[in-house]
């Protein structure tokens, strides 16, 4: 017996690894924080669940066309002109379960066996797997705290080829928090259009900014950088949406054609009921999105203080998007905690988890072997108890 070439040469997903072992320990009465997993702690609003009822109880359970209900195609384009300045169709909106795959629609419509993507480090750790998984080859851009976490036309020009076909771009981004600025998308996007690039953007953390970050989307600079981008969003960070599985994409009609024929012949349409769900989401009120957005700024900050509190850790920029902090962990490697030798963000990560019980994901799975993503979509108590405890065996680091 044996599996495919594509299926040996895939990695698992270290978040969900992490948080399914976490689980595990909670399940077998092990009281763990859980700084894991990225998802709202918070419910989904109210309103928004009583639509998910509601078309259970008028009988919407039945298929939806492949690309999405009219309906919330229509609320998208309006969501879309409204918040991003950007004009689109219905048909032009692929409904997808969840921006996951969104993304990986994308990519296989885009992509030819051998063709680059560039991809900023760090990164989600979904990204370069589903360019791999469509034949493609990963190109890693490398940043750090000296770029604040972003990339620039000159970085990229130095990786570009003959085969590269297109940039993937994060902003806010998991796991930095990084947001580009308007004056640095603008470049991004001269450098895509002057190269003919294609732009694939993941902005599902738009609603979560801080300190007066605005979020904007790079395919709003003009006709020639729209033609070109696949902008993906969803419901999952911003409505507390997780399970639901909602996400979209809006791009020139070829593509969205393409990634509609797709789904069709893979997972048929997104849930009917999630669907209903998501359009009284970006038609109904928005104030819940504020509140939790509030109380994650609160819960950045107090995090981001105890964090470089800990000898040799270190956030040297705040983050000012999404839920996570990526601190810089290097110079805790060497010493010994617990009669453990901390080596790699691994190993403390793995001492974290077993000697402390909180769970964190080690920086390796994001191209970032240094660092470690926390999140705080957890409670200020849980927060609180959380890294109580990493401070207490971090005392005992030799």
């Amino acid at each position: 017996m044996r599996l495919s070439a594509r299926a040996r040469a895939m990695s698992p997903s270290p978040t969900m690894a992490i948080d399914a072992k976490t689980k595990q320990m909670m399940a077998e009465g092990i009281d763990v924080v859980n700084f894991s997993v990225g998802e709202p702690d918070f419910d989904t609003p109210e309103h928004i669940k009583q639509a998910g009822i509601k078309a259970i109880t008028e009988g919407q359970t039945k298929y939806t066309a492949a690309a999405g209900t009219l309906a919330l195609r229509k609320a998208i384009c309006e969501k879309l002109r409204k918040d991003n300045g950007l004009e689109y169709k219905p048909e032009q909106i692929v409904v997808s379960n969840g921006a996951k795959q969104s993304l990986y629609n994308a990519f296989q419509v885009l992509l030819d066996p051998g063709d680059e993507v560039i991809i900023q480090a760090p990164y989600w750790v979904s990204y370069p797997e589903m360019v791999k998984l469509a034949g493609g080859v990963p190109v890693i851009v490398e940043t750090d705290e000296s770029t604040g976490f972003k990339m620039t036309p000159a970085m990229i020009a130095a990786k570009l080829t003959a085969r590269t076909r297109a940039i993937n771009l994060n902003s806010p981004s998991n796991p930095t928090g990084a947001v580009y600025n308007r004056q640095e998308l603008e470049a991004l996007a001269n450098f895509a259009v002057e190269h003919d690039l294609m732009v694939v953007t993941d902005e599902m953390y738009e609603k979560l900014v801080y300190e007066g970050a605005e979020h904007v989307s790079i395919a709003s600079f003009g006709p020639e950088i729209k033609a070109r981008t696949i902008t993906v969003n969803g419901m999952s960070k911003a409505y507390a949406m997780t399970g639901w599985r909602m996400g979209y994409t809006a791009s020139e009609s070829i593509y969205a054609k393409a990634m509609g024929d797709l789904q069709s012949q893979s997972t048929s349409g997104a849930s009917s009921i999630s669907q209903a769900a998501a359009t009284q989401a970006l038609v109904g009120t928005q104030e819940p999105i504020e509140v939790m957005r509030q109380e994650f700024d609160r819960r950045r900050l107090y995090m981001m203080e105890r964090i470089n509190g800990l000898p040799g850790w270190q956030c040297a920029i705040a983050p000012v998007g999404a839920f996570y902090l990526f601190p810089c962990v290097k110079d805790v490697f060497g010493k010994t905690v617990r009669g453990r030798k901390i080596n790699t963000s691994d190993d403390l990560a793995a001492v974290i988890l077993e000697e402390a019980r909180v769970a964190v994901v080690p920086g390796t799975g994001f191209g970032a072997p240094d660092y470690i993503r926390f999140s705080y979509a957890t409670s200020m108590e849980r927060i609180t108890e959380g890294l109580n405890r990493i401070a207490a065996i971090m005392q005992e680091a030799q």
